[in-house]
């Protein structure tokens, strides 16, 4: 697996996840159908041209999970024993069809396990920006990961 065992993190060491994706109008409203959100900034093209943006919103729920998507292949696939948590999460700047978002993580933190020898906890800070370098989310994430099998 390409995730890192929790020995690999290093506190301070950011990653610049070398996978993007371009936002498309139909991963917005199919998102925003699949999570039954009827809010009208990202589904009603007409109610979203009267905002102060002009044109539809994409659903920020969609981004946090686009956002941490884009993360797993680097730091946490097949190491990882569950998400514990996502703090100070913010939407600095709207995202809007047709952006491409790329991701960088930052290690903030990590520790061993004090109840079970076999894993630790690692804290990340995500970002995600998008195609002109602007700022369009953050969090602070929590997971427990495995340690190198013995």
């Amino acid at each position: 697996m390409a995730g890192l065992h929790l020995e690999e993190f290093r506190v301070g060491s950011v990653i610049r996840h070398a996978l993007t994706k371009s936002v498309t109008e139909s991963d917005n409203m199919l998102f925003s159908v699949m999570t039954l959100n009827p809010q009208p900034l990202h589904i009603d093209f007409d109610f979203a041209s009267k905002s102060e943006w002009g044109k539809p919103l994409v659903n920020s729920l969609f981004t946090l999970g686009l956002m941490i998507g884009i993360s797993v292949h680097d730091t946490t696939l097949g190491t990882m024993v569950a998400n514990l948590g996502m703090t100070d999460t913010t939407f600095p700047a709207p995202v809007f069809h047709g952006d491409t978002i790329r991701v960088e993580t930052e290690v903030l933190s990590v520790r061993e396990s004090k109840s079970k020898p076999d894993r630790g906890i690692v804290e990340m800070e995500h970002r995600a920006y998008n195609q002109h370098g602007v700022l369009v989310a953050r969090c602070i994430r929590q997971a427990m990961i495995f340690k190198k099998p013995a």
